[in-house]
């Protein structure tokens, strides 16, 4: 049974749908190992039901009855080390006196217990209600105990062997992002134009793709860069998946629950998600709401101007439009032929309240008071912080670190004008549109020509050192970022260069090796045009910024700064006591348009229900 590792279990091996309905189950291995976690557990268990499981990711939650009363085993769906991020932040939140469940102890003294290649926990069973979701009252209560578990969050660091877990610095990123998938809509919607919803979303299409390119223009010049430099822990963390299911009244107050998708980043981004969807679901983007709801939070986690700033940025991003009509990548003709239209006129009657009620929202502004940005840049990287003790770090250790998960997403510095990487992804698997016809020619050669033209880039990649590939908010006043470049690379520099007066020419340009001396003359063979390379270097220089023209030193194939660094770059496109809180909050009646269940909402998402769900 040790040897078994937990995976998905909604699809077979070969990727076929899998015979068993799995929503409300569990394969037998998977069972046996929740046996065999509870008995590392001093407890005695009588029964074990299951509650939810999560079949497409691999993870489950059980109800059991033992003789210390019923409690809540689960089995974390992520890798353990990813896992451990989310385990020591509840931890350190229940020791700031977040309502947040307290994890329990096994028999070794760790929070957590390592099996199937998975990370289990045990807490208390809390008896949970809903807030409510007709009156403000409700959203208010909800967004209320969000900003308290914010807040209590500050200052957290993982411990030693957690894979970090950061969305803070890839905001501009996620713009983007959204701008070129926008973009790939337009090019589904023409591919298929004999579909339903083709034309409708051609109609506005171009809108939206505004919206999010406009949205990244905002960030930039807004104080997002000197934000995120005061560094992950200043913040702390965002839930991720906060809504109403997973904040919900209990003994004292809200509470929060399943924490295991937590992660680093500005904390009103949970806000922003929970407002837009409210707004999603009314039908109107209602200003008595937001206003309600923006209050309530900075009750508990007090806003400065310019995080509200950016709050109004990030609800001003086509968000909801992006989230609901990405669906069509997945099966475009079923999906263009059946539920987007409904979704898309649906998106589009609720935005036409938009942008008044968020230009009237943005006059609050002058409410909050400035926040102080100009300390010293924390370093780039969060330092984990030493354990008390040897057995303090031994209760952290786990059983079989996953070599592979060494390589954890680190800050990176943002400081203006200065070139930076982004940590690198690990490459997932990419579901592939179901087509009922192949696309237009010129599409399969376009993406003929980028595979070959990926492939030469890696040849090259292998045989010099990679340069940074991203630049947030370059600074003005610097054309580019200057870096210095070896003088035994600087013909491989010129590559990119003569590419480009390649493809501008109307005749082929062939790079003739250079031989020791001066520099050949340009002299032709047959029809062909062979340049030297100071002909290169002028019509080169003169694509470059002012002043930054290629220099010649002697009879050297030494050149100055090229700008090949701005050719490289890309912009393409993480059971405690706790006193009751009385809310000064009113009723309030909800707008003529209540709030839908419409499955439209999300067409392709199948959860099991979580109805009277408990703390876990």
């Amino acid at each position: 049974m040790e040897q078994y590792v937990i995976k998905p279990w909604d699809t077979r091996d070969d990727g076929q749908p899998a015979p068993v309905d799995w929503d409300m189950q569990v394969p037998p291995e998977v069972d046996a190992i929740a046996e065999l976690v509870m008995k590392e557990y001093e407890m005695s268990v009588s029964s074990k039901t299951l509650i939810t499981s999560k079949p497409d990711k691999g993870g489950a939650i059980w109800r059991i009855e033992t003789d210390k009363g019923p409690r809540s085993l689960k089995v974390l769906h992520r890798t353990p080390e990813r896992s451990l991020y989310s385990v020591g932040l509840q931890e350190y939140v229940v020791r700031q006196g977040a309502r947040v469940p307290a994890l329990i102890p096994a028999r070794d003294g760790k929070l957590f217990v390592e099996k199937g290649g998975k990370l289990w926990i045990v807490t208390d069973w809390i008896a949970l209600t809903q807030a409510t979701k007709v009156d403000l009252a409700g959203a208010q209560e909800l967004c209320f105990g969000l900003g308290e578990f914010h807040r209590h969050s500050k200052g957290y660091v993982p411990p030693q062997g957690a894979k970090n877990s950061s969305r803070l610095y890839r905001w501009p990123n996620y713009y983007q992002k959204i701008a070129k998938k926008i973009g790939w809509m337009r090019e589904m919607a023409k591919a298929y134009r004999e579909t339903t919803a083709s034309n409708s979303i051609l109609s506005v299409v171009d809108k939206y793709e505004r919206q999010a390119l406009d949205a990244l223009e905002r960030l930039k010049a807004s104080a997002y860069p000197r934000m995120v430099q005061m560094g992950e822990p200043h913040w702390g963390v965002v839930h991720q998946d906060y809504g109403w299911s997973n904040g919900q009244n209990g003994p004292g107050g809200l509470w929060v629950i399943d924490l295991d998708g937590v992660a680093y980043d500005l904390p009103f981004r949970d806000l922003r998600k929970l407002i837009t969807s409210t707004m999603d679901d009314m039908g109107v983007w209602d200003l008595t709401w937001m206003r309600g709801m923006i209050e309530a939070y900075h009750r508990a986690n007090p806003l400065d101007r310019e995080s509200f700033e950016v709050l109004l940025i990030d609800l001003a991003a086509p968000n909801e439009f992006y989230k609901h009509l990405k669906e069509m990548f997945y099966d475009p003709v079923t999906f263009l032929n059946t539920e987007a239209e409904a979704i898309l006129q649906r998106i589009l009657s609720t935005d036409q309240t938009k942008d008044q009620a968020l230009a009237e929202l943005a006059k609050d502004i002058s409410q909050y008071q400035p926040g102080d940005y100009t300390q010293a840049a924390v370093p780039a990287t969060t330092v984990r912080q030493a354990p008390a003790s040897a057995s303090d770090q031994a209760n952290w250790q786990l059983a079989s670190p996953n070599p592979a998960a060494k390589g954890e997403s680190k800050p990176v510095d943002v400081e203006p004008g200065k070139l930076i990487r982004l940590p690198e992804k690990e490459s997932k698997p990419v579901r592939t549109a179901v087509a009922a016809k192949k696309p237009p020619v010129k599409e399969e050669r376009r993406v003929e020509a980028a595979r070959e033209s990926g492939k030469r880039e890696k040849e090259k990649e292998k045989e010099k050192e990679k340069l940074p590939d991203v630049v947030l908010f370059p600074n003005p006043e610097l054309p580019f970022a200057e870096t210095t470049t070896p003088a035994s690379r600087q013909s491989e520099r010129l590559k990119p260069i003569v590419a480009t007066v390649k493809k501008a020419g109307s005749k082929p340009v062939k790079k003739k090796a250079a031989s020791t001396g001066s520099a050949k003359t340009a002299s032709k063979t047959g029809k062909k045009t062979v340049l030297n390379k100071s002909s290169v270097a002028k019509k080169a220089s003169a694509k470059l910024p002012a002043g930054k023209a290629l220099k010649k030193t002697g009879k050297s194939n030494e050149k100055a700064k090229t700008g090949t660094q701005l050719a490289k770059r890309s912009s393409s496109p993480r059971g405690t006591q706790h006193a009751a809180v009385k809310h000064p909050y009113k009723k309030a009646a909800a707008p003529s348009r209540k709030l839908t269940s419409n499955q439209a909402k999300k067409p392709r998402a199948v959860k099991a229900k979580k109805t009277g769900r408990n703390m876990r």
